[in-house]
């Protein structure tokens, strides 16, 4: 059984804070920001390389060459989703027929498998960044938000001449009290504590949507990364059994 469905979103909000599939989420989704980039990086300098030189017989090895790179890369990915999957995830590479660099380059840059692992690790790189930034940067503003009555006090900013301490959740340019502003400024301990309340409870719902990210970034990953099965397998299954169906359709 996978183990992303361990991290189920029916938990209370109390039991998500505290389980191990929230922060396993939020592992995965830092080690994509931690490693993403670079992995991205790297499959795409190998691509366009071995493009770019594959006008020359002398830049076909460097086409060969890109693609271990880039089945490298996935290997990477494939490895860290180990931590949202129990059993693992291996991609599915036609084998090497005949001998020499044309037999290596049209079985490697012809296997489906290879542009799966272009597709992730390049084509869906942009919105997948976008999708952990976000999701990440929310979270730990409200995470952030729930400490706010310990450092309130810290920030400052002086104006006209006048130091104001406080946290600006707004905009305010003649201090926390003057005209033009809006928002809300955090200069005293109870307006700090009922911010903290409210980063609370929006921590504790946007956990759901942290998981929720999780998931649909591992069910890509596992998608395009893992083996494709034959949506046709179950059915093959049943006519290769004895049996008078198999017998009729043999015959």
């Amino acid at each position: 059984m996978s183990a992303v469905s361990e991290l189920s979103l029916r938990r209370d909000p109390i039991r998500l804070v505290v389980s191990r599939g929230l922060w396993r989420s939020v592992w995965y989704l830092l080690g994509y920001l931690a490693v993403g980039w670079l992995l991205f990086a790297i499959s795409l300098t190998a691509a366009v390389a071995g493009a770019a030189l594959s006008i020359t017989l002398a830049g076909l090895p460097v086409l060969v060459a890109a693609a271990a790179t880039i089945r490298w890369c996935a290997d990477v990915e494939r490895a860290r989703l180990r931590t949202m999957v129990t059993e693992p995830v291996a991609g599915r590479y036609r084998q090497v027929v005949g001998s020499g660099v044309m037999a290596q380059l049209r079985t490697r840059w012809r296997d489906p498998a290879t542009w799966r692992d272009v597709a992730y690790l390049v084509g869906l790189f942009v919105p997948l960044l976008a999708l952990a930034t976000i999701a990440l940067g929310v979270w730990w503003a409200f995470l952030a938000g729930i400490t706010l009555p310990i450092w309130y006090w810290a920030p400052w900013k002086s104006i006209h001449g006048v130091r104001y301490h406080g946290y600006d959740l707004g905009y305010h340019p003649n201090g926390p009290h003057g005209p033009g502003g809006w928002g809300l400024y955090v200069d005293t301990l109870p307006k700090a504590l009922a911010v903290a309340g409210v980063c609370l409870i929006l921590f504790l719902l946007f956990n759901y949507v942290v998981v929720a990210t999780a998931r649909a970034h591992a069910a890509v990953a596992r998608g395009l990364l893992g083996p494709v099965e034959d949506p046709l397998r179950t059915a093959k299954e049943v006519l290769d059994r004895p049996g008078p169906l198999s017998a009729s359709l043999r015959a």
